[in-house]
């Protein structure tokens, strides 16, 4: 089968809750550590053989364009000032893959607006990813080649998937899955429901992370069809794909993170602060000694 070479990154939010911060500064260049958040997704996406990320903007997103360019004059001042190894790093990251730059446009707005603004640029053949830039999962197997490896099990679809709780059912896409499943973590999905709450559904199955799709997705996404708020939602056009052909489910194996809002972002940093090989151990001790 074809693999998929191409993602997309939707990056075109406001970030209005995480405002004032979003004012200046777009939300998925909000640091963990030392990284923005956004390049702990581009750098899995790369683990899975992609070649071509097409992050789609809008206004004040100039930063992200800038932190995935090259800098010839830092990269020469960090070297002539002995800083090497941040002179290397610099310049890995922009040559990650090759990224593409496109304005969204279009109205109604919603999760499908990015996909369908990128649509000349996917191959009438090809799967191709999509992933929000405001949530992540941190794992072993990076969870894009987790997807890629669902998808080479089925030729299909796959979403990527976690356990959630009432509350979730309110905040995320539920899934209701086949009991069969491919493998351990792998089932077909049934239904696909954005949002519902809940009393709708008995299914605590959210599609968080992103997707592997197939192109046929875009003879669904052309409908437009507007869903809750208004919206063209990407969740909507999968629901109506999982009438017509199998689309599956994979439950990542790893740690989701979402930095889209003030406490889920902390809890995200403070986490992956005392995972951070580097400094782990000392901040769990500060914390200690701040709980004190």
């Amino acid at each position: 089968m074809k693999q998929p070479t191409k993602a997309i990154i939707c990056a075109a939010g406001l970030g209005t809750r995480m405002l004032p911060q979003t004012k200046a500064m777009p939300k998925e260049m909000l640091p963990i550590i030392d990284r923005p958040s956004i390049q702990f997704i581009v750098e899995q996406i790369v683990a899975a053989g992609v070649k071509d990320i097409i992050i789609v903007t809008d206004n004040n997103k100039k930063a992200l364009e800038d932190h995935f360019d090259r800098n010839d004059d830092l990269e020469a001042k960090l070297r002539s000032g002995g800083k090497v190894e941040y002179a290397d790093e610099i310049k890995r990251i922009s040559e990650l893959a090759n990224f593409i730059y496109i304005r969204q446009k279009g109205s109604p707005k919603g999760t499908a607006r990015p996909v369908l603004n990128s649509r000349h640029l996917i191959g009438s053949d090809e799967p191709f990813f999509v992933f929000f830039a405001d949530d992540f999962f941190a794992a072993d197997v990076p969870w894009p080649v987790q997807l890629r490896d669902a998808y080479n099990k089925t030729g299909k679809s796959v979403i990527s998937m976690i356990k959630t709780d009432d509350d979730g059912t309110k905040k995320y896409a539920i899934a209701d899955i086949d009991d069969n499943s491919v493998s351990d973590n792998l089932f077909r999905i049934k239904n696909l429901i954005e949002k519902p709450g809940p009393e709708k559904v008995d299914s605590r199955f959210a599609s968080v992370g992103g997707f592997l799709l197939t192109p046929d997705i875009f003879d669904l996404l052309v409908q437009e069809k507007v869903g809750i708020g208004g919206e063209i939602l990407l969740a909507d056009s999968i629901a109506e794909l999982v009438k017509k052909d199998e689309v599956y489910g994979c439950f990542i194996e790893g740690d989701w993170y979402d930095t889209g809002n003030p406490l889920s972002y902390a809890k995200t940093f403070i986490k992956m602060a005392i995972q951070d090989s580097r400094f782990g151990s000392e901040i769990k001790e500060y914390i200690k000694d701040i709980i004190k």
